[in-house]
């Protein structure tokens, strides 16, 4: 009786969750719609815009029981998400490194999404693991890895740096009785996902020596060897040594070859953080400043950077495959049918996460459909527009530009001739400009002076971008001195 009521009340239960041929098509059809019109319309949206409501407006359309149509679903979309803040697809997007939005990406995220295929075990996915690890192996020839070595697509230079320090420590047996002297080694321009990985790695109280850095922010190599004898001399462990190529505050690339040499003959870990610099290895121009990358133990670079892949694709290759499985390796029961299907390493292997998205798609899709050749040609261009950048802000008076772009970013400042302050009138140029809306720029504090940050790294951003961006800038610090003046 139990179970024929239960059959009845199954039977009788709507889960209307598998449209049909035709629900699915008219739903498509209205969201390619909405894609196309965004990318016909996105050359003249701004690249900012400040709403007082910044989105508040889905606060007023609850989650209820009853659906909505898609056509309210893409309204809410446009006016509450994709207009507010930053459009992160637009080319005047020169504020923050990630630049984005690769149609065919959207694509690939899509049909991974549909295909659901579960991309952490060969056994449950071979094709796409298969995939995953190809694109690795590419990443690694990039930079001079070793074709075995260990590798995993991950959702940013985060995660990827977490993978990488954890193995790190396990590799040069860091337990947690040594900590407290086991002695880190970076610039104070390294990334701060560095320091929350080696705090989420359970080395938050490990010792960490700021080295000293050269006119150009790059760490000086004699100051890195230095502290490391005089840490040594005093009993303590030195373990890991971190250089950046390509910084975030002004894009600097420490001495590579320099630092990996000490490492080396040290025996410390080093561990290179490219997450923004590493995909210059393509670009002609890059290759070489990327010289000596191949003695580090373990670099981070991202897609979602330097291959203009949307958020959430970053990257980390490690040496040591032996290690990384090691400390990231797990075993469960349930999953014993697994262990047949071993000719490809699986990410869940290799990583924190058991459960992923099979990310290897969204990266190969458009490496295909565009040629490796597109992507060369794109970081070459980049590169070339911060040398034009920057010698367009040579040639305009009061402008201060303290380094010559190393790769994308340039970082400079106007010195305003009213006898304004320098800081304040330069935070009240970058609120002009973010006002403004027609480009995106951001700003940092350089030994105590606001800068203000050019970082070019869209895929859309060509030298018409650069020349509205100078053009406003000089609009903006001429309206700032003028009401000063009155």
């Amino acid at each position: 009786m139990y179970k024929k009521a239960i059959l009845k009340s199954m039977s009788r239960t709507p889960y209307p969750l598998e449209p049909t041929a035709s629900e699915r098509v008219a739903v498509q059809q209205a969201v390619e719609s909405y894609i196309q019109n965004f990318l016909t319309q996105l050359p003249a949206l701004p690249a900012y815009v400040d709403t007082p409501e910044k989105g508040a407006g889905l606060l007023e359309s609850p989650l209820e029981e009853n659906p909505i149509s898609i056509e309210h679903a893409l309204g809410l979309l446009k006016s509450e998400v994709d207009v507010p803040g930053i459009n992160s697809a637009s080319g005047g997007h020169l504020g923050y490194i990630p630049g984005g939005g690769l149609y065919y990406e959207g694509l690939g995220d899509y049909l991974a999404a549909v295909t659901n295929k579960y991309a952490g075990i060969f056994y449950s996915a071979p094709g796409a693991v298969r995939m995953e690890n190809l694109l690795l192996r590419w990443m690694a020839s990039l930079i001079d890895f070793p074709a075995d070595a260990a590798g995993n697509l991950t959702s940013g230079g985060s995660i990827a740096s977490l993978i990488a320090l954890a193995t790190a420590r396990d590799a040069q047996k860091i337990t947690s009785r040594m900590i407290p002297d086991a002695v880190v080694y970076l610039t104070a321009h390294a990334h701060h996902c560095l320091d929350k990985a080696l705090r989420i790695a359970g080395l938050g109280e490990c010792p960490v020596r700021y080295i000293p850095m050269d006119a150009r922010y790059r760490m000086q190599p004699e100051a890195l060897e230095q502290a490391i004898l005089e840490d040594k001399a005093a009993g303590l462990t030195p373990w890991l040594i971190i250089a950046s190529a390509g910084t975030t505050d002004v894009g600097a690339v420490d001495p590579l070859s320099a630092i990996g040499q000490i490492a080396r003959q040290h025996q410390l870990w080093y561990h290179v953080d490219a997450a923004y610099g590493g995909f210059f290895a393509l670009a002609p121009s890059g290759k070489p400043k990327l010289e000596g990358i191949a003695l580090a133990d373990s670099v981070v670079m991202d897609p979602h950077k330097g291959l203009f892949i949307p958020y959430g694709s970053g990257a980390v290759l490690i040496k040591n495959r032996k290690q990384t499985a090691e400390t990231h390796h797990y075993l469960a029961n349930y999953m014993q049918d697994a262990l047949s299907a071993t000719e490809e390493a699986s990410p869940a292997d290799l990583s924190p996460e058991l459960s992923k998205h099979f990310r290897g798609l969204r990266l190969w899709l458009p490496l295909k459909l565009h040629g490796v050749g597109a992507f060369r040609g794109a970081l070459e261009e980049k590169l070339d527009l911060a040398k034009y950048a920057y010698a367009q802000l040579q040639q305009m008076a009061g402008v201060e530009v303290p380094v010559e772009p190393e790769l994308s970013l340039v970082i400079f400042r106007f010195v305003p001739t009213t006898g304004e302050e320098a800081n304040a009138f330069n935070q009240k140029l970058i609120k002009a400009v973010q006002q403004d809306g027609r480009v995106f720029l951001s700003s940092t504090l350089l030994d105590g002076n606001f800068m203000l940050r050019l970082a070019i790294l869209s895929f859309r951003t060509h030298q018409e971008t650069i020349d509205l961006a100078l053009q406003i800038l000089r609009e903006k610090a001429t309206e700032i001195e003028q009401d000063y003046r009155s």
